[in-house]
This record gives C-alpha cells, structure tokens and sequence, in this order.
C-alpha cells in the first residue's frame, strides 16, 4: 500500500479526494520556472498566496522553513492541523497589504 504523501507546510497527510497543487518555491514570474516545487494542500497554497506577494515569496520566503516561520502562516498552520486531512475551505480575499 502506498503512503500518502505529506503536506510540507502544515504536516498532514494529502490524501488521493484532497485538493493538492504544486507550489513553485520561487514564484515562476520571479525566476522559478523550472525551479524546485513541492506538493501541498489546496487550503495551505491559498494560504501562502493570500499571505505574501510574489516578490516577498521570492526574496524572503523561497524555503517551507521560511515559510513556516512566518508568523501568520504559523497561526494558520496550527489552526489547520486540527481539520481532517482532506480539509478544504475558501481562503477569504487577499490579506496582505498592497503597497500603493
């Protein structure tokens, strides 16, 4: 039998029914296509999306280590870890602040 794989950012299983994408560690409008990509959860993507723009992804969050030590995808990910491994829901709109 074979052993799902493991979501990097929140440490849960993603089972074969849970949404999952690839997510570039390097944005691809950054420099990172065809750069290193992990596989993570739906809601965990959306997260880190709605979280961090494309230069900050780049220039400060190219790792999960990175990733995981900001403080707002923290609190996500401890949030998350509670919900069943095929947990799914919106992401509310974007969070982060837009630099006028």
């Amino acid at each position: 039998m074979e052993t799902e794989p493991i979501c990097p950012l929140c440490g849960r299983p993603i089972p074969p029914q849970a949404r999952q994408s690839l997510h570039h560690l390097v944005p691809k409008l950054k420099g990172g296509k065809g750069g290193p990509v992990v596989l993570l959860h739906q809601i965990c993507h959306n997260e880190i999306h709605a979280t961090l723009t494309e230069a900050e992804l780049a220039r400060d969050y190219a790792s999960i280590e990175a990733l995981r030590a900001h403080p707002r995808l923290g609190r996500f990910i401890k949030w998350v870890a509670k919900r069943p491994a095929d947990f799914h829901s919106k992401t509310p709109g974007r969070r982060r602040k837009r630099k006028s």
